[in-house]
């Protein structure tokens, strides 16, 4: 049986913004592979670095992410086109000649660019996420034969909502009076307004990304536009290879960080369902969508909206996942640990804190310390202070449970036949957790930090939790019987009943540190 999704793609022409980003590149590389008759696949791509468009695209053709193209079908490659370009400036920065074949030709607009920094102020993400969406958006209005506009949001940036229903909302303000204030504010002037401006949003990423939807949704119908909101996008389940990841945001770069010994500590609460979806399932659904909306007879009255989360149909936990990436780097674990790896998830905010000071302020500086002596480079307090920053903003997502409808995202396989619904699985409730962070884990012990597997045995002895003696296994040790024994000298001095009650433990107490002589201080 014939694709008859590559069928509708035949010969048609896509632009793609955030061509290098991780969706981007698992874009092209589906929709090159899976799609083999589609005409041609422009890629938005600025210079970086010193090193033009052509030059990040050749280097791209060598990632592994790119293998089974570059073995069962390099005929291919020569359907990706780089455009130099970049959403921040007007027109996206393209030379008018290259402009105008995008207005001629192009059929579908992907439109991923954004930036992902959470921690971002809030003028870096209103000028990329939303500005910038409002730069694509002129551009897709003066293409001629446009049949969809697919925006990429997040699920997330409708926080004031218990349940998120596939629809846009109102924003909490008019994007274009926003725009304008951060236009002639400074930065500083707009980080002490960005409180009172976001609202209940967490961060200037959701935000922004709220306010683009409101734009997308304002060019609709004149353009065949629609949203997709993926929850937090994780490492690919099959395609193109199992694990693949580029980058360490979410959920794999803390479990590499606790892998690694830097991160102890996560306000979390465990027993909240883990918001996942894996790259290459949201990828499948994102190329289906152009297909499914010019496959109904008739547009409908409100902008198309898919929610690509697992809805109410999820049954794993934070804790869950904690559990199982535990028992994972115990069996792949990574080279060089920094600390012993037995980090864990707080309930408390009060605890997690002092666990912070203890397990990763500590211990920061205490390393630093250690390079100084020897003439090293010291590292440790700035990436702990990163990290930091990085947990405070991503505990917002671990510490709320989130729902949303996924009425439109199911409908997309109904639309598919045999052929198509092999090629493009979208299936959530097929994953086994086990075995998906496994491959998580191994996918960014080889992809992110360039460990090889080869290098296991090496890696298993600096971790063996049997090594009793092992230096950072009794360095752990001596941490953390200094925390407890910490926080019950702070509750001694706070509750009397329970200097009280441990007054009855005799010598045993009397000779425990800091305990002791706050439990016999009148003795």
């Amino acid at each position: 049986m014939a694709s008859e999704v590559n069928e509708w793609y035949r010969g048609r022409k896509v632009l793609v913004t955030g061509a290098s980003g991780l969706m981007g590149k698992v874009l092209i590389e589906k929709l090159l592979y899976s799609v083999p008759d589609i005409g041609c696949v422009y890629a938005l791509v600025r210079s970086k670095r010193g090193k033009t468009p052509e030059s990040r695209i050749e280097d791209m053709w060598k990632l592994p992410l790119f293998s089974r193209i570059r073995e069962e079908k390099p005929h291919v490659m020569k359907k990706l086109v780089p455009v130099t370009g970049d959403i921040l400036y007007d027109n996206l920065g393209v030379e008018k000649d290259q402009l105008e074949k995008i207005y001629d030709e192009v059929s579908v607009l992907f439109h991923f660019a954004a930036s992902l920094r959470l921690e971002a102020p809030l003028k870096e993400g209103l000028e990329m996420n939303t500005k910038g969406t409002l730069r694509v958006l002129d551009v897709a209005k003066k293409i001629k034969n446009l049949l969809a506009f697919v925006h990429l949001s997040t699920a997330f940036c409708y926080p004031d909502y218990e349940r998120m229903a596939e629809k846009v909302h109102d924003p909490p303000a008019n994007p274009h009076d926003v725009l304008r204030a951060a236009s002639w504010l400074s930065d500083d002037q707009l980080n002490l307004l960005a409180p009172s401006m976001m609202q209940k949003h967490p961060n200037s990423y959701t935000y922004s990304k709220r306010l683009a939807e409101a734009l997308v949704k304002e060019s609709y119908p004149q353009i065949p536009a629609v949203v997709v909101r993926p929850s937090i996008v994780t490492p690919s389940y099959k395609e193109p290879t199992p694990g693949w990841v580029d980058n360490l945001n979410g959920p794999i770069g803390l479990m590499i960080g606790a892998g690694k010994g830097v991160i102890r500590t996560m306000h979390c609460y465990g027993h909240y369902h883990a918001e996942v979806i894996p790259v290459d399932i949201a990828i499948n659904s994102i190329i289906l969508i152009p297909y499914y909306i010019n496959t109904k007879i008739e547009r409908p009255a409100e902008i198309p909206v898919f929610n690509l989360t697992s809805g109410d149909d999820r049954d794993t936990t934070w804790k869950e996942v904690l559990d199982v990436g535990k028992a994972t780097v115990r069996k792949f674990p990574f080279e060089g640990p920094l600390w012993y790896p037995n980090g864990n998830i707080r309930h408390s905010k009060l605890i997690h804190e002092l666990c912070v000071f203890f397990y990763h302020i500590i211990p920061a500086y205490l390393i630093d310390f250690l390079m100084l002596i020897f003439g090293q480079k010291r590292f440790m307090v700035r990436i702990q202070n990163r990290i930091s920053v990085g947990l405070e903003v991503l505990q917002y997502f671990t510490t709320r449970e989130w729902w949303f409808d996924t009425q439109n995202f199911k409908a997309l396989a109904t639309k598919l036949n045999q052929t198509d619904f092999a090629t493009f699985p979208m299936d959530l409730a097929i994953i086994e957790v086990g075995p998906y962070i496994e491959s998580c884990m191994i996918g960014g012990k080889l992809y992110c930090l360039k460990e090889k597997l080869e290098n296991l045995p090496k890696a298993r002895l600096q971790n063996n939790i049997n090594i009793v003696y092992s230096r950072l296994f009794l360095l752990d040790l001596f941490v953390s019987a200094f925390f407890y024994l910490f926080l019950l000298y702070w509750l001694v001095h706070i509750f009397e009943p329970l200097r009280a009650i441990l007054s009855y433990g005799g010598s045993f107490v009397r000779y425990l540190p800091l305990v002791g002589n706050a439990v016999f201080r009148d003795a």
